[in-house]
Order: structure tokens, then C-alpha cells, then sequence
């Protein structure tokens, strides 16, 4: 292989390299009988070097921090449902069971419309048909999703 391709190859992959690094995190917090008490999300408002860029990493910190922050309730644990570092529309929603247990579900898609179509697709697929919201929309930057949404 010659200096030039290798070259190519090095300047290529770091340049992938430097779009997988813009996060978003949604964190929900239980209490001491494992009831959720909140549901949050840190997510980067703005592209690598933007005054709020931020790894998926530091987007799962600040979300579990803003869930302790935010809850009415004393927080026992705090749980990440679902990280990213894709650019993207995202909706967190929330259905309930005919048992009346609430799931919260996070969708992702290119429109806002298909975001929040894949989270009400996963709230019935989860058997939360009824009572279904979305709590939250928003977008991220970042690169592609490594999620599997």
C-alpha cells in the first residue's frame, strides 16, 4: 500500500471517528421500592465544538444527575433506558399496561414524525396501549445511531 492511500485511509477514519462523539442520554429514576420518579434527557443542542456538544458518555452523566435533580421524590437508583450518539429526532414516551404498570419507551427517527411513530410502535409492541404520550421530543447531534432504534 502507498503512503498516499494509507494516508487517505488514516485521514478517513478520523474523520468518521470525530462524528460518533455528540450525545444524548434519558435517564429514569426509582425510588427505594423500585417505582420510577422521573423520566429526563441530556442531548447535545449542538455540533462537536458547539458551546453544548457533549459525549454520550457525559450525556448519560448530566441525565442521571438531572433525574436526581428533578424528581419530587427521593431517588434510590437512576437508570439510562436509552443513549445515542446519532443525529437525529427523538421521542420519549409513556404508555401503560392493562395491569396499569407505566413503560417508557424512546424512539429515534430522521423527522420527528417517525420518532414518535417508533416510540408508539414499541409502547404497543410492550403491551402499553393505553394512556400513551409523548413526554418528550428533541433533537441531537451527532453521528450514526448505535442503538439498533
Amino acid at each position: 500500500m502507498n503512503t498516499k492511500c494509507l494516508l487517505v485511509i488514516i485521514v478517513f477514519y478520523n474523520l468518521a471517528a470525530l462524528r460518533l462523539h455528540a450525545g444524548d442520554a434519558v435517564a429514569i429514576g426509582y425510588n427505594a421500592e423500585g417505582v420510577w420518579t422521573a423520566v429526563t434527557y441530556y442531548s447535545s443542542s449542538t455540533p462537536k465544538a458547539g458551546k453544548d456538544y457533549k459525549t454520550e458518555k457525559e450525556a448519560q452523566e448530566l441525565a442521571r444527575r438531572d433525574v436526581r435533580k428533578r424528581s419530587e421524590h427521593a431517588v434510590a437508583s437512576a437508570k439510562i433506558i436509552a443513549s445515542s450518539d446519532s443525529t437525529g429526532f427523538t421521542a420519549v414516551a409513556r404508555g401503560q399496561t392493562k395491569s396499569g404498570k407505566d413503560v417508557n419507551v424512546v424512539g429515534r427517527g430522521e423527522t420527528q414524525n417517525q420518532a414518535d411513530k417508533k416510540a408508539f410502535d414499541q409502547l404497543s409492541a410492550a403491551g402499553a396501549g393505553a394512556k400513551q404520550k409523548i413526554v418528550y421530543r428533541y433533537f441531537s447531534h451527532g453521528g450514526p445511531s448505535r442503538t439498533g432504534d
